[in-house]
C-alpha cells in the first residue's frame, strides 16, 4: 500500500510486487485493479541488473495511441507486426512489448533517477505481452507486463505526468 505520509498526489498508479497488481487510483479511490508480471530477478535499481526499480516514478511517455491491440515495438517504434502465436513460435526468445507503453521516469535522486540507477533510461516501461505467456507471476526483465486489454484499458485512463509508486 501506498506510503501516504508521502503521498501527495490524488490520482496515481499503485504497483505492489508482492502481490503482482497495479492499482489505479483517481482521487484517492481505487477505481481498477490489474493482474502484472514484474522481473525474474527481484526488485532493485541497478542499470543492467534486470530487477523492477522501486520508488516514485512519473508516466513520461504514452506510446502506441491508436495502434491495433498486440502491436509490436520495438525500441519504442511500432514495427508493423502484430503479434499472434504463430509469430511467437517463429521468435521464441524475443521480449515481447505489445500494445501500448507507458514509459516510467525515476523522480528520486540516487535510487531511481541519475546515474546507473536511472528508470528513463533503463527503459523502464507498462506494457503488454503475449496474453497466452502472461501468468501473473515475475517473468520480465525489469518492466511491469500487462495482459494487452487490461495496458489498453489503462493507457486510456492515464495521462503524462501521473504519479507511479512501485514497492514490495
Amino acid at each position: 500500500m501506498i506510503n501516504n505520509k508521502t503521498a501527495k498526489e490524488k490520482d496515481y498508479l499503485d504497483i505492489d510486487i508482492v502481490s503482482q497488481k497495479l492499482s489505479l487510483h483517481i482521487n484517492d479511490k481505487k477505481l481498477n485493479s490489474y493482474s502484472i508480471s514484474t522481473a525474474k530477478n527481484g526488485v532493485g535499481e541497478i542499470v543492467g541488473s534486470e530487477c523492477t526499480p522501486r520508488g516514485w516514478h512519473t508516466i513520461r511517455a504514452k506510446i502506441g495511441d491508436n495502434q491495433p491491440l498486440q502491436s509490436v515495438f520495438i525500441g519504442r517504434r511500432p514495427t508493423g507486426e502484430v503479434y499472434n502465436a504463430e509469430l511467437g513460435k517463429q521468435n521464441p526468445k524475443r521480449d515481447w512489448i505489445l500494445s501500448r507503453i507507458l514509459w516510467l521516469g525515476g523522480l528520486e535522486p540516487g535510487k531511481n533517477r541519475y546515474g546507473n540507477v536511472d528508470s528513463t533510461w533503463r527503459y523502464i516501461y507498462i506494457h503488454g505481452s503475449p496474453d497466452e505467456l502472461f501468468n501473473g507471476k515475475p517473468e520480465s526483465h525489469g518492466c511491469i507486463r500487462m495482459k494487452n486489454r487490461d495496458i489498453l484499458d489503462l493507457f486510456n485512463q492515464v495521462t503524462v505526468g501521473m504519479k507511479v509508486y512501485i514497492h514490495e
